[in-house]
């Protein structure tokens, strides 16, 4: 992340700090010149997001594959609003047709980028409360529990603050109501296997 308030900058992170410097510049030029509000909006709430993490970062020593999962993500999000695809957003790109109707279809970049983020935020959200469980013999399956609807829960303050955009600017690219649905799934879907994937990482733990 933008690491530059430590004063003590390991090689590791000089290498997140250029990945994102470079591709957070370049969108957010592109879209100052096509003049993308929307987009601008979230490049503001990811500045301040990749800032927290930053200017906590020693205290949360969040590891370099949590760093590296949110900074792809980053990537994603931001090429998804801008890059096209033939003559559709890359966020509308219809990767395989595992389920098609007339209303919708399944899987699109967009619902493979909430699968992706919500299964990163699960070590996100580990990596904040496994510091704090040193209390000998925690349920782990009421901790895995409440990781997943941690997880669920910020996917759906996502889903708010799309919703707040659409409110407020007067073209949005968030979709209707089977694009939030699934979004809302595929965050759940992400959140279940990032779950399973840390409790196998635990295991022996």
């Amino acid at each position: 992340m933008f690491v530059f308030v430590k004063m003590n900058i390991k090689k590791g992170e000089w290498l997140l700090i250029l990945f994102n410097f470079i591709y957070v510049i370049s969108f957010l030029i592109y879209y100052i010149k096509i003049e993308n509000y929307e987009f601008l909006s979230y490049i503001f709430i990811m500045l301040v997001l990749f800032s927290v993490i930053a200017l906590t970062l020693k205290k949360t020593g969040f590891n370099y594959f949590v760093l590296w999962g949110l900074s792809i993500w980053g990537l994603l999000h931001m090429a998804g609003g801008s890059l096209k695809v033939g003559n559709e957003g890359l966020y509308a790109f219809r990767i395989i047709p595992i389920w098609v109707t007339e209303n919708f279809y399944v899987l699109r970049f967009d619902q493979f980028v909430h699968f992706y983020l919500y299964f990163v935020m699960v070590f996100v959200i580990w990596g904040l409360l496994k510091k704090e469980l040193k209390v000998e013999g925690w349920n782990k399956f009421v901790v895995y529990a409440l990781i997943c609807l941690g997880s669920i829960g910020i996917g759906g303050l996502n889903e708010v603050i799309e919703f707040i955009m659409v409110l407020v600017l007067a073209e949005t690219g968030v979709g209707g109501y089977y694009n939030t649905a699934w979004d809302i799934v595929f965050n759940t879907l992400g959140a279940l296997l990032g779950v399973l994937v840390l409790m196998f990482v635990n295991r022996k733990r």
